[in-house]
């Protein structure tokens, strides 16, 4: 039986039980084939096993981050949300250990070239041996991958240096947590280019309605527009994660990611559409209230 660093069992009677007090009272679970790797990181609990229905999973602190099966409509969705709102040739992924959001992101012939700061070197050898289809970009000639903290890389970097920015982690706990502050939103802003575009992995609506608000209203503080676009995931919590959006000031045309910029063009792509972009953006009443007052305070801060 595999179990994670607090002991609690993950693998039980041939299933992979996700609970977690992030979601009380919800679990999701996975039948399990073989499990092929089970190893403590320097940073987290690395889980990957062969499910029946699902494909190889990957599974960090006892929380689902990737399976074969579906994991195209996240990776998709997050890179190519900024990548079709601008014109992107300097790129910096931060997180998305698995290379799912890194295969998206060579896609694009304007990028010229993609920075890749993962802080568990693990994972990213664990998505290689086990999701080969996943990390296939990893080699690619046009990224530079460094194995360290994302945090301390964007606060070391120069201003105006890229125009995406993707943020892939994990729930804002462990190796993620210094992510989800205003202060990692700020230098992020400082290293964009005029107009460049920050995405991240946002959450889900249904759980962390309040997170969702802090970080469209505080963290999107200091950008001319600050956005929340929902994702279908079935395997993650609720079915649904969010993608936090941000632009920063100076460029041209429209300030609001919620139409793309260009169109894809023999692009292998299975689950993003310029159709999908747009819908991404239309949200519950509920959550679309509190944001349209969230969005009105933010902008009375970003004034003065």
């Amino acid at each position: 039986m595999a179990e994670p660093l607090n002991g609690a069992p993950l693998i039980e009677n041939g299933w992979f039980l996700e609970k977690n007090s992030q979601w009380p009272g919800q679990a999701n679970a996975l039948q399990v084939k073989e499990v092929l790797l089970h190893k403590k990181t320097k940073y987290q609990d690395l889980l990957v096993f062969a499910s029946t229905n699902h494909g190889n999973v990957i599974v960090l602190d006892g929380v689902i981050q990737i399976t074969e099966r579906d994991e195209m409509s996240y990776q998709e969705m997050l890179a190519h949300l900024p990548m079709f709102s601008c014109d992107p040739k300097q790129g910096l992924i931060i997180g998305g250990g698995d290379g799912g959001v890194l295969r998206e992101v060579v896609k694009h012939s304007c990028v010229e070239k993609v920075t890749w700061c993962e802080i568990d070197g693990d994972v990213v050898e664990a998505a290689k041996r086990f999701l080969p289809s996943v990390a296939k970009a990893v080699g690619d000639p046009k990224v530079e991958l460094l194995v360290g903290d994302g945090v301390a890389f964007a606060e070391n970097s120069k201003e105006n240096c890229y125009d995406v920015i993707i943020v892939d982690s994990s729930d804002p706990v462990g190796p993620a947590e210094k992510l989800f502050s205003k202060a990692f939103y700020v230098n992020a802003e400082r290293i964009l280019k005029p107009g460049g575009v920050i995405c991240s992995q946002g959450e889900c609506l249904w759980l962390n309605e309040e997170l969702i608000s802090i970080m469209v209203q505080d963290y999107g503080a200091c950008f001319a527009c600050a956005e929340y676009a929902s994702i279908q995931v079935p395997t993650y919590p609720s079915g649904q994660i969010g993608a936090f959006m941000a632009r920063k000031s100076g460029g041209k045309g429209e300030i609001s990611c919620r139409w793309p910029r260009r169109e894809p063009q023999e692009m292998e792509l299975r689950y993003y559409t310029s159709e999908m972009h747009a819908a991404a953006f239309a949200l519950p009443a509920f959550l679309q209230r509190r944001l349209e007052a969230t969005n009105k305070k933010r902008r009375l801060s970003w004034q003065g």
